[in-house]
């Protein structure tokens, strides 16, 4: 019988998609657990344990993870927690697919926190983050019109960010950059809360947006997907 950690390494499983799956008591339907150097936001190159929790409501277009939006296997955050543990690394991501389309991740969140790693969690921004442990730095990712799914932004999250949390904007094209800009002007957010702005791989040069940003003195952070330049779209990485 393989152990927790083969488990948690074996190929994805294929499987239909669920809009709705039955609660379970302390378990997560979980895609994959993984350690490697974490590619954005504030903590890009630290090394970092990944979980990846099966299930998305979101389709953007640009989605590198599409693999998580079904299948899967269940599994007891005891369990989950216990592959951090092995993994050894300080820093753990809490990502999807969309995480918080799980009730049960902020179950997660809190023994991750209680257990004194540093805890940041990728969310769409499209579902409440107030239930989530803010000693976690919930990284909330504000979605463009090129994404397909700027309808879905739900920004009373805004209002809800400490100086702890993180903002950001995949950027796809000048149109979607015109867009950001506009949006960055309008919010009020916690002076220690960063802006990032990503170009969307392969579809807008980075240099350009960094021009762009420069020429706006935009009060954001641009940044490029390190995990993409080391590794392309290889899951897992």
């Amino acid at each position: 019988m393989p152990s927790v950690i083969e488990t948690a390494h074996r190929s994805r499983v294929e499987g239909v998609t669920h809009s709705r799956w039955p609660e379970r008591v302390n378990a997560l339907r979980l895609t994959e657990i993984f350690c490697s150097l974490q590619g954005e936001a504030r903590d890009a190159g630290a090394v970092c344990t990944f979980i990846r929790l099966t299930g998305c409501p979101l389709r953007c277009h640009y989605c590198d993870t599409a693999y998580a939006f079904s299948g899967g296997e269940w599994q007891d955050i005891d369990s989950i927690v216990a592959q951090v543990d092995a993994l050894g690394a300080h820093h753990v991501c809490v990502t999807g697919g969309e995480p918080l389309a799980q009730p049960n991740a902020t179950l997660l969140v809190r023994r991750l926190c209680d257990a004194g790693y540093a805890v940041s969690v990728e969310t769409a921004g499209a579902l409440d983050i107030s239930g989530v442990d803010t000693r976690a730095s919930r990284v909330v990712d504000i979605k463009t019109p090129d994404s397909g799914e700027a309808a879905r932004n739900l920004w009373k999250n805004i209002d809800r960010l400490t100086d702890h949390d993180q903002l950001k904007f995949v950027i796809c094209s000048r149109a979607d950059y015109e867009w950001s800009r506009d949006r960055v002007a309008e919010l009020t957010v916690p002076q220690g809360c960063t802006i990032w702005f990503l170009p969307s791989f392969g579809a807008v040069d980075a240099r350009a947006l960094g021009e762009w940003i420069i020429a706006d003195r935009l009060p954001v952070k641009l940044q490029l997907q390190l995990h993409k330049q080391l590794w392309g779209d290889e899951p897992g990485r």
